[in-house]
C-alpha cells in the first residue's frame, strides 16, 4: 500500500483519490498520506499535494491536477475533480484507473 495510510478508492468509475490542498506553496510536492476524520463515502486518509499556485479562479485545482496526472504517469485529461471546489478536501477521479505510486 501506498504511503501506509489509504487515501485512494477504486471504484467503477475509475481510481478516486481524496487529497489535502495546500496552494501557495513554495513547490510542488506529492505526499505525505494524512489521517483524516471519518467521512461517509472517503477513505481514512488524504494524500497532501503542495502546489504553487494561488487558491483563487481554479489556479490551484488545475495546478493539482497537473501535479497529480505527472505522478501517476497519465494525461492531465484523465485526471477531474468531482469534489471540493473550493475546499482544502478534495476529490479527484482518474479515468483510466492507473496503480498507485509509493509516496
Amino acid at each position: 500500500m501506498a504511503g501506509g495510510l489509504k487515501f485512494w478508492d477504486e471504484t467503477a468509475a475509475g481510481l478516486s483519490l481524496a487529497v489535502k490542498a495546500q496552494p501557495g506553496a513554495k513547490r510542488v510536492a506529492i505526499g505525505p498520506a494524512l489521517a483524516a476524520a471519518p467521512a461517509l463515502g472517503w477513505p481514512p486518509a488524504r494524500l497532501k499535494v503542495a502546489v504553487p499556485s494561488p487558491p483563487e479562479d481554479g489556479r490551484a485545482n488545475a495546478a493539482i491536477i497537473e501535479a497529480l496526472a505527472r505522478w501517476l504517469g497519465v494525461k492531465p485529461g484523465t485526471v477531474t475533480l468531482v469534489a471540493g471546489q473550493t475546499s482544502r478536501e478534495k476529490r479527484f477521479l482518474v479515468n483510466p484507473p492507473v496503480p498507485v505510486p509509493e509516496i
